[in-house]
């Protein structure tokens, strides 16, 4: 017996030598910096679920976490816009729209862990889009009549700018995307339905000069984003009925809020071209063709232009994917879509010459259940 109890107690001083290896081993693998974010836009119960990224881009669901309102519900698509979900600047804050509620809840990150920290009435109906820089925040209310209101951001909570409320050029506008530039001079908003891009210029007490209303150089204008040296790169859908006739242009934004055409309409040789980002040394942009499943990249000059990468197609899904959303990593190294058709987040890790490398994909999300907004940080 007493021989027994030594061997078990010898097992047991084994087990406890070896288990924190193993611990030690899966902590190593987990970036714990890094976290990439996706937003379920559920009618009865808005949630952010968090994914901890691993080191070679992988993600592990590890949470789910209430917005405290409530998302438009529906489909593939419901919100139709870039930047539901959006990481402030230093990415220590997550803001998330509740469409259906008409509210825009903050949480605090600490790697894949949020806390809701505020929630406040987006000023307008149906928000769908959000914008940060310093301290101030914009959303976008597609519903109803089309506006943008301001916040200034203090600590992590939001207080409305009062009179900054600005309306769009028509109250069915399609509002679909919003965007500083990043100086903070100037807040870019692209409208659907009028294939317009709105130009204010931010003025000193955060509110916004009259609206500049500047014709996209091609058809099926859907999202704005900004490279870091101020060049607006812009999302084109394509003429209606023309296989793969997606686009992307570039514009340089003059000092009255006009915008002046770099790249005009270069073709990303996919279909349904909605959503873009730019990685964050500016050298490269990506484009999620939802209508084909394939992500096309294209390299960004000093100047603005717009240079496509060998094949232009560099990542592709899984057919019938319906990769929505796009974002690129904090660090620049990973590229995630939010495939809404097939219920995943598709990864893809970007190489030094900007091709993507497919490192698989992720489980967790519902198809076809109304999911929109990624964000990584």
């Amino acid at each position: 017996m007493h021989k027994r109890m030594q061997s078990i107690s010898m097992l047991l001083v084994l087990a406890t030598a070896i288990l924190p290896m193993y611990a030690s081993a899966d902590a190593n693998d987990v970036d714990s910096a890094h976290a990439v974010f996706v937003m379920s836009n559920a009618a009865d119960r808005n949630e952010v679920i968090a994914f901890a990224r691993a080191t070679d881009g992988s993600l592990q669901e590890t949470h789910r976490f209430p917005t405290g309102g409530r998302g438009s519900g529906g489909n593939h698509d419901p919100l139709e816009s870039q930047g539901s979900l959006t990481l402030s600047q230093d990415h220590s804050l997550l803001f998330a729209v509740n469409a259906g509620s008409g509210e825009v809840s903050v949480f605090r990150v600490h790697g894949s862990t949020l806390v809701l920290s505020d929630k406040v009435l987006s000023e307008g109906s149906e928000p769908n889009a959000i914008a940060h820089h310093g301290n101030l925040v914009y959303v976008v209310n597609t519903g109803g009549s089309s506006n943008v209101a301001g916040f200034l951001l203090e600590g992590d909570h939001l207080r409305y700018i009062k009179n900054s409320l600005t309306f769009l050029s028509t109250n069915t506008s399609g509002a679909a995307s919003i965007a500083f530039s990043p100086d903070g001079q100037f807040l870019a908003v692209t409208e659907r339905l009028t294939n317009n891009i709105d130009v204010f210029r931010v003025l000193a007490d955060g509110k916004l000069s009259p609206i500049v209303t500047n014709p996209s150089a091609g058809p099926g204008v859907f999202a704005v984003s900004f490279a870091p040296e101020g060049v607006a790169i812009v999302s084109e859908t394509g003429p209606a009925n023309v296989t793969n006739g997606s686009a992307v242009s570039s514009y340089a934004i003059l000092p009255n809020g006009t915008l002046s055409a770099i790249s005009t309409s270069v073709p990303t040789l996919g279909a349904a071209n909605c959503w873009n980002a730019v990685t964050p040394d500016g050298r490269f942009v990506y484009v999620s063709n939802a209508g084909s499943s394939t992500i096309s990249g294209f390299a960004i000059s000093a100047t603005g232009v717009l240079s496509a990468l060998p094949g232009t197609v560099v990542g592709e899904n899984p057919n019938g994917a319906g990769n929505l959303d796009i974002a690129v990593s904090a660090d620049g190294k990973f590229l995630y879509t939010l495939n809404s058709s097939n219920g995943t987040v598709g990864i893809f890790a970007i190489q030094k010459d900007g091709t993507l490398s497919n490192v698989g994909s992720s489980t967790g999300i519902g198809q076809d259940t109304g999911f929109n907004g990624i964000a990584a940080n």
